[in-house]
């Protein structure tokens, strides 16, 4: 693609992420959100190939939906409320407008189109919609985290973790795998919303860095399927035990990095008197426990017959892993920095 072209596409993603951000107002936000899906929409389709267009259009008319229902419901809440503040908590705004949020976000029940998207885009432009198209919606979901329906976002948040576990047991394919994991961190994510939504930041952003470290690895290794990530020893042995670690890391197992955010979330939830519901969360992540621990068996335990010489191009490769190494680094590492939080 023509580097201004690229050049304009991101700009346009930076600035309806930012103008989401910084809105006070229902409009300006939908605006955002609106800049943030057409500016994706070329990059998903740089390579002209039938599947790319399939996924482009599955994620429009899903987004458009879930636009529109916001619109609507802003509109009616402006109504009720005589203002346009996300702040002026209405009906609407404690039951209906989180689910058009939540549509946007892949959440389940409303996640079917997302391993269909996910598995018709590159590499790249999957990091993207896993991490950076997730940032609006759930910061305006932050904002109105004071009104949100409990019930609702309990139930959500756990149908959310099941699914997302149950979803990528039976799945070969990494970027599919990937997105049944965002379905189910996400569900993490908003279990704890209405009671500490500074620890749901934080759980979000640590999901972030993992999920932009798996895919720098591979991106790197150069692995879109099973079968080529079990011959990925030979391409690079350190890059290769990395992703195994950061998958692990994924799992929610200790002593890295996403062991934090379950664990924190547990404790609030048995602080606030919800054992129940922590417990129901803990088993359903057994379910995704499984494929990570599969997925690792694979990357680190087989090994390919026959391995050609020319297999090892690690030994005379020259690119650079810099960017891959720092974010691996963190996605493995900050548990140790959590008594320095001062948050929690």
């Amino acid at each position: 693609m023509n580097p201004l072209s690229m050049t304009i596409f991101f700009t346009s993603l930076t600035i309806g992420t930012i103008v989401t951000m910084s809105s006070n107002h229902w409009l300006t936000a939908w605006i955002g959100l609106e800049i943030n899906t057409l500016a994706l929409l070329p990059l998903m389709t740089k390579t002209p190939h039938p599947r790319a267009i399939e996924a482009a259009t599955k994620y429009f008319l899903t987004q458009a939906a879930a636009s529109a229902l916001m619109l609507f419901l802003c509109l009616i809440n402006a109504l009720q409320a005589g203002e346009w503040d996300i702040n002026t908590p209405t009906d609407l705004t404690t039951n209906l407008l989180p689910i058009a949020l939540m549509m946007k976000l892949g959440l389940a029940p409303l996640h079917f189109w997302l391993p269909e998207v996910l598995q018709g885009v590159s590499l790249s432009t999957g990091l993207i919609l896993s991490t950076w198209q997730k940032i609006p919606p759930m910061i305006l979901l932050f904002q109105i985290s004071h009104s949100i329906n409990l019930d609702l976002l309990v139930i959500l948040s756990l149908a959310s973790i099941l699914i997302g576990g149950w979803g990528g047991i039976g799945q070969t394919q990494i970027r599919k795998i990937m997105a049944f994991s965002s379905i189910g961190h996400l569900g993490w994510v908003i279990l704890v919303l209405k009671f500490n939504p500074q620890l749901s930041l934080f759980s979000f952003t640590l999901y972030i860095i993992m999920t932009t470290a798996m895919f720098f690895s591979l991106i790197t290794l150069s692995s879109t399927k099973m079968s080529q990530v079990a011959t990925s020893w030979t391409k690079n042995p350190v890059l290769t035990t990395t992703a195994m670690l950061i998958l692990l890391s994924l799992a929610g197992l200790p002593p890295l990095t996403g062991f934090l955010p379950k664990l924190l979330i547990t404790l609030e939830l048995v602080k606030q008197n919800m054992v129940i519901f922590a417990s129901l969360a803990m088993l359903m992540s057994l379910l995704a426990l499984f494929f990570y621990l599969r997925l690792t068996y694979i990357i680190t335990l087989t090994i390919p017959p026959n391995t050609h010489n020319s297999l090892t191009s690690w030994r005379t490769s020259t690119k650079p892993y810099l960017a891959p190494s720092i974010v691996n680094v963190m996605a493995l590492t900050l548990l140790p920095l959590a008594p320095t939080i001062i948050f929690i």
